[in-house]
C-alpha cells in the first residue's frame, strides 16, 4: 500500500515536469491512499496556479471535477486523520533534526501509522522519511 502525498497529486493532475513520471507511478500502484488534508492541498495548489496565471479557471475546474470522479470512483484509498497521526508528528517537529514543515509532518505521520510507503516529490520531506527509517519512494 502507499500513500500519496500532495506533491504527487498536483504532479498528477496538474501539468507539471515530473506529469509523466508521476502519472507512470500512480498507475503502477492500484488504490493508493491519500487523506482529507491531500484532497485540500490539492484545490488549493490548484486556486494558487489560477491565481499566479499558470492554470486558467476552467481547467482548474475541470481538474477538481477529474479529481472528484476519480473520488466517486473509488480509486483511492481514504485515511482519516486521528489524533494518534497529529501526535506522531508533533513528536517529529518537536525534536528539531529535521526540517519537517506543519502539513509534511503530517502526511508522514499517517504513511508511518498507516505502515504504507510514502510516495513524494517533496526532497525534504523524502529526506525526513529516510532519516525516520519510513518506506518511501521519491519521484524524481
Amino acid at each position: 500500500m502507499y500513500y500519496l502525498d500532495t506533491s504527487v497529486l498536483a504532479a498528477y493532475y496538474c501539468p507539471e515536469p515530473l506529469s509523466a513520471k508521476v502519472e507512470e507511478l500512480v498507475l503502477e500502484y492500484p488504490t493508493p491512499s491519500i487523506s482529507h488534508l491531500s484532497e485540500l492541498e490539492l484545490v488549493s495548489a490548484i486556486a494558487r496556479k489560477i491565481r499566479e496565471k499558470g492554470l486558467s479557471s476552467e481547467a482548474g475546474h475541470k481538474i477538481i471535477n477529474l479529481f472528484q470522479s476519480h473520488l466517486d470512483h473509488n480509486l483511492y484509498r481514504w485515511v482519516a486523520i486521528e489524533h494518534h497521526h497529529y501526535r506522531k508528528a508533533l513528536s517529529w517537529v518537536s525534536q528539531f533534526n529535521t526540517p519537517l514543515r506543519t502539513l509534511d509532518a503530517l502526511h508522514l505521520a499517517i504513511a508511518a501509522t498507516e505502515n504504507v510507503a510514502l510516495i513524494t516529490a517533496d526532497r525534504q520531506l523524502a529526506e525526513a522519511a529516510k532519516f525516520y527509517g519510513i518506506d518511501f519512494v521519491q519521484v524524481k
